[in-house]
């Protein structure tokens, strides 16, 4: 059965049911929880190094090997010996030209992600919280242009009721699910974006982040507010560690614990928040 969200992703898996969920792991993607709200890491160090190293490694060589191989077409003399290189140089060139296109991103992603891009859900106000690298973002067309922008960013208010959870599998070796939380227009199945919500795990380890955020945006007692890196009463040393000097919007970090959809309204109305 396809996913009921459209467009489907590629290497689609589930669509993951909302509410209590009995299958729930904090592991060590949560950063911190209170009362109101919690905040999950997405971006693990070991993770962002390697994966730096790789697109890093492979960007260098294409820039490299790109201009060499034009260089080379202009080389070929047009002659009888010739012509099954005027179709394979250009062929390849334009298969290290989309490597390339793809490359950047994932170099990025991993260059300009700060403090794993945490992500932010509050119970109260059932609102959700994104401050990430616009090339976080794990769909792979972007804009050309944004490439001249490397520390671009999405800082984002998300509605938890046109958020839905998805698995989706990585097509590798290793089988790394990742959790996207696809964003719809209200009311409909109809994808408008698409948050990274718990990348590259084994199998059923993919949903059990989903399950803790489901039991947390339910006031379920089945978790833990000391689950976390930091125990719900460490807010300030949590702040200050990983939000403090990251680009958060200051009212966005006053309604992190906003006590209701009223309160968030009045902080709002405090900045001249639209």
């Amino acid at each position: 059965m396809p996913s009921q969200y459209r467009p489907q992703l590629l290497g689609w898996i589930d669509d993951l049911d909302k509410g209590t969920n009995y299958l729930s792991g904090a592991d060590d993607r949560l950063l911190y929880a209170n009362d109101n709200y919690c905040a999950f890491l997405r971006k693990t160090s070991s993770d962002q190094v390697f994966y730096l190293c790789i697109s890093g490694t492979i960007t260098f060589l294409l820039i490299f090997i790109i201009p060499v191989s034009i260089y080379l077409l202009t080389l070929i003399k047009i002659d009888s010996n010739s012509h099954k290189a005027i179709f394979l140089i250009p062929l390849i060139i334009i298969l290290f030209v989309i490597t390339l296109y793809l490359m950047i991103p994932e170099l990025y992603q991993n260059l300009f992600t700060r403090k794993g891009s945490p992500i932010i859900f509050n119970r109260k106000t059932n609102k959700v919280y994104i401050n990430e690298s616009y090339f976080f973002n794990f769909t792979s067309f972007k804009n050309p242009i944004h490439f001249l922008q490397p520390n671009k960013k999405r800082i984002k208010e998300y509605d938890w009721a046109d958020l839905h959870g998805v698995v989706v599998h990585n097509f590798s070796t290793y089988s790394l699910n990742t959790t996207i939380l696809m964003v719809c227009e209200p009311g409909t199945h109809k994808t408008i974006d698409h948050v990274l919500l718990d990348p590259l795990r084994y199998g059923i380890g993919s949903y059990q982040v989903w399950g803790w955020v489901n039991n947390f945006m339910c006031f379920n007692d089945l978790i833990s507010l000391n689950d976390g890196k930091y125990t719900w009463e460490q807010e300030t040393p949590f702040k200050k560690d990983i939000i403090q000097d990251q680009g958060w919007p200051e009212w966005m970090v006053e309604a992190f614990n906003a006590l209701s959809p009223e309160h968030l309204t009045e902080i709002k109305q405090k900045y001249h928040v639209q």
